[in-house]
């Protein structure tokens, strides 16, 4: 259940380098390497001689020396060297697969390749935008990746997951504004005048020492097809125009998430948090990675706790609430890119009510 025509982040651009990284892609083992010169590379993760891992074997230059019988491969996949003979079969090649170096992400695209657009990256410019700073990590985890994407785009579960630190009794009355189209959600929650929760309370006293009173809050949710959500985040002193887009009495941050399908049950969950103030203090970024990365480490917990239920209970038929309204129409979207590339009908809900039957349907 996920589409293969999409670039879908492999590794963070640091866990690359000339030696032999192996990784699963919507179901497909991929090794990734680097070039002498710098390149990015990614091939099948099987030696078209007797299908053993590539990345059990090591680089050549820029060739892969399969470990089990000394074949050789270049960056394309061509077979440039066989064993005790000079003569190489025409069809000795693996697949190689486009992959793009953007935003401190190695992107793939594991489907065709003729439709391997690198505009169609998912756009996290934040992540190395000399006007922000941050940082973030991997989580490997034992859960569909969709469950990941209801748990981004429902955040009312941080007034009970996540109660000392992210929590506002509010987030489950305030009435989110929802837009949608073929590959996008966005999803737009104000809470105004509240008390500031424990997490932005903390960077706004860093910013605003002095700072005493209510705040406006904002969470503004967007879903990129097929697994991109970009969260932009803050609070602002009340009255001081961050409804109006004056932010600037505020702090500011975007939580960027992209999840990769392994195989059924496990993801790749890649993640940042990035700030729009204080660029130059480490001290800030490390806080914020540790602090985002326990709040994280509590959704590990349930999604896992999730996954191993639904499995338990495969006639299970879920229903929605008000709060699922975001994910409700991702998982639309992402079931109609699959039926369009399986050659069905790409379909969209006439109403909400029809999106609601549908995922429980497919949950």
């Amino acid at each position: 259940m996920y589409p293969l025509n999409a670039w879908y982040a492999a590794a963070w651009d640091t866990e690359v380098g000339r030696t032999l990284l192996p990784r699963t892609i919507c179901g497909l083992p991929v090794v990734l390497y680097r070039t002498a010169e710098g390149a990015p590379v990614a091939l099948a993760d099987a030696c078209w001689h007797r299908l053993v891992p590539l990345s059990l074997g090591r680089l050549d230059g820029d060739d892969v020396v399969c470990g089990y019988h000394g074949l050789v491969f270049g960056p394309t996949g061509r077979c440039q060297r066989m064993p005790a003979q000079e003569t190489l079969n025409p069809s000795a090649a693996v697949a190689s697969y486009p992959v793009v170096e953007r935003h401190r992400f190695l992107w793939i695209w594991p489907g065709d390749p003729a439709k391997a657009d690198p505009s169609l990256v998912p756009d996290l410019h934040w992540n190395d935008d000399p006007e922000w700073a941050g940082d973030g990590e991997l989580i490997e985890l034992d859960c569909d990746y969709r469950l990941v994407l209801d748990n981004l785009m429902d955040l009312t579960h941080e007034q009970f997951l996540h109660s000392d630190s992210l929590a506002n009794d509010e987030l489950s009355h305030a009435e989110p504004d929802v837009e949608h189209d073929e590959d996008s959600v966005t999803l737009t929650r104000w809470m105004h005048g509240i008390e500031a929760p424990p997490f932005l309370d903390m960077q706004l006293k860093r910013k605003a020492p002095r700072f005493e009173g209510l705040v406006d809050r904002w969470q503004i949710i967007r879903f990129t097809a097929p697994s991109t959500v970009v969260i932009d985040v803050g609070v602002a002193p009340t009255g001081t125009g961050a409804p109006d887009g004056d932010r600037s009495a505020g702090v500011n941050g975007h939580v960027l998430n992209t999840i990769t399908p392994t195989a059924p049950g496990k993801c790749l969950y890649f993640w940042a948090f990035t700030r729009n103030y204080h660029l130059g203090d480490q001290g800030l970024t490390n806080l914020l990675r540790q602090s985002v990365s326990r709040v994280f480490g509590q959704d590990t917990t349930m999604l896992h706790a999730q996954q191993r239920a639904i499995v338990a209970h495969p006639d299970h038929e879920f229903y929605n609430l008000n709060i699922d309204v975001g994910g409700m129409w991702v998982r639309r979207i992402i079931d109609a890119l699959v039926a369009a590339e399986q050659g069905r009908a790409r379909t969209h809900p006439a109403s909400l009510a029809e999106a609601a039957a549908h995922t429980r349907r497919t949950a």
